[in-house]
């Protein structure tokens, strides 16, 4: 991905052109009708849809939803109205992070469908047309996935919208929702390459397609001990597994390591580039005001107690997870951190996608781990203990490799539910600050008990069965009459 940035700056008249039916090009300005012409033309199209992803995973669109409306972390108190509100479950149709989440998905849609609706009519390789293709309906189906959890019903937008008077669309039921994803990513999965040349890391692969189909499937299950989806989800996780092309790292801190970027644990990522095209981990969550980073530590939100305390003491995974303690460059003085403490210049804070080499502000080059093969051990773990109606021992295989690198014995003679709240356990420590915790509590119904359990500093979040769907956002609801809100907002 990194080598081709440079054809970022021609894509951004990609929409425009999109949108309007112009007669006259403006000198310098590509359209629809002048753009899509070679494989050039296309490729640049192509990482303009990966960049869409860059957008979302470099700011708090999944990110901090997923954490700080879960047990797991706790907003600048005194930050951001719309960040705390989502906390405390006190948000309403205009908070500024369904908005993000909603119309950053639908540009990624917009950008896949241009790309699918184009490609049929440009002169190049055929094959390399089709691996296009694949990829489009890949990102394609990542953006509704992350819409129909978020909002369940949501309009399903399968063709490039060329016309204003094209936008008022009434939601789908969330059945057809993924029955679409379904279908893009088996098409992906078949028509993707097994990997990409080495310049083209981040690019989605056959494995990838699998794999996110497989976590689709879990989702489908929710918590329905008869669902056939458990055996789906199983059966997809083994699909890549059985490919050996895929490893765990035997340091957790190699998971993350800028020099590991593509690696072997990798399945899909989101790449940046440090101090060039990078992302805020390393600022936007060091403690507020600390003078080890770029621009001082933001602190956007801190370390809830019960995620820290969860970690058993020899969870090799703790201290390359989070930041308990800094030295002072001014004083050399040691600052302890604390996950007590509200003064939020000494809050722990999560730490494991850091990039030490940041020096431009907002800029560290750590990828986002979008899907790894630690999670995906996990996915066929759980599914198989359900589909089984109790753990089979690959399952168990599965789950001890994770615990094994973690530094934890393996487990062994539990039944079905103690299975399952040990993969839950798992998937909290191993995938924290990944954006997984808010979905994982509602596909598996525990996330108002879970949200009522976390009460430091007075949150008492009133928390309903309505919020297992944040509200479609207030101004698609004025701009879109065919759109009805989801209930209780």
């Amino acid at each position: 991905m990194k080598t081709h940035i440079i054809y970022l700056v021609s894509v951004l008249a990609i929409l425009q052109g999109c949108t309007a039916s112009l007669e006259v090009a403006p000198r310098g300005y590509l359209t629809s009708g002048t753009f899509y012409q070679n494989e050039t033309d296309a490729k640049a199209a192509l990482i303009g849809a990966y960049s869409i992803l860059q957008e979302v995973y470099r700011n708090e669109h999944i990110l901090t939803p997923n954490e700080i409306c879960t047990d797991n972390a706790v907003p600048f108190l005194t930050g951001g109205p719309d960040r705390v509100a989502i906390w405390r479950y006190s948000h309403n149709t205009s908070n500024l992070y369904p908005g993000q989440i909603w119309s950053s998905a639908y540009e990624g849609i917009q950008y896949s469908n241009v790309l699918i609706d184009r490609l049929p009519g440009v002169s190049m390789n055929e094959q390399q047309k089709h691996v296009f293709t694949a990829e489009a309906k890949f990102l394609r189906a990542l953006h509704y996935f992350n819409l129909v959890r978020f909002f369940g019903d949501v309009p399903l937008v399968k063709n490039e919208t060329t016309n204003l008077d094209d936008v008022e669309i009434p939601r789908s039921p969330v059945a057809d929702v993924y029955q679409f994803i379904e279908e893009d990513l088996l098409e992906a999965a078949a028509a993707l390459p097994v990997n990409h040349a080495d310049n083209d890391k981040g690019r989605a692969t056959a494995a990838a397609a699998t794999a996110l189909l497989a976590k689709v499937y879990l989702t489908r299950a929710g918590n329905t001990p008869s669902s056939p989806y458990w055996a789906q989800a199983a059966a997809k996780a083994k699909e890549v597994i059985d490919l050996n092309r895929y490893d765990l790292w035997e340091d957790y801190a190699d998971v993350f390591a800028l020099a590991n970027r593509g690696g072997k644990e990798s399945i899909f990522e989101v790449q940046f580039i440090t101090d060039i095209k990078g992302n805020g981990f390393t600022t936007g969550y060091a403690p507020r005001g600390a003078p080890i980073v770029p621009n001082n530590g933001y602190g956007i939100f801190r370390v809830t107690k019960s995620l820290f305390d969860s970690y058993a003491a020899n969870d090799k995974r703790k201290a390359v997870t989070f930041l308990t303690s800094y030295v002072h460059p001014g004083t050399g003085q040691t600052v302890h951190l604390s996950v007590d403490d509200p003064d939020p210049t000494v809050a722990v804070s999560f730490w494991k996608l850091a990039d030490p080499t940041v020096r431009v502000g907002l800029n560290g080059g750590t990828s986002w781990p979008y899907l790894r093969y630690a999670e995906l051990l996990l996915i066929y773990a759980e599914a198989l203990n359900e589909a089984n109606n109790g753990p089979t021992t690959e399952a168990y295989q599965a789950l001890n490799r994770v615990r094994k690198r973690a530094g934890l014995a393996e487990l062994s003679g539990l039944d079905k539910e103690a299975f399952n709240a040990a993969i839950m356990l798992e998937r909290r420590l191993e995938l924290c600050f990944e954006g997984h915790r808010w979905f994982d509590l509602v596909r598996r119904d525990q996330l108002i008990e879970a949200v009522k359990a976390e009460n430091s500093f007075d949150r008492n979040a009133p928390i309903t069965e309505h919020h297992k769907r944040f509200p479609l956002p207030f101004r698609e609801i004025e701009a879109n009459k065919k759109l009805e809100q989801n209930a209780g907002y």
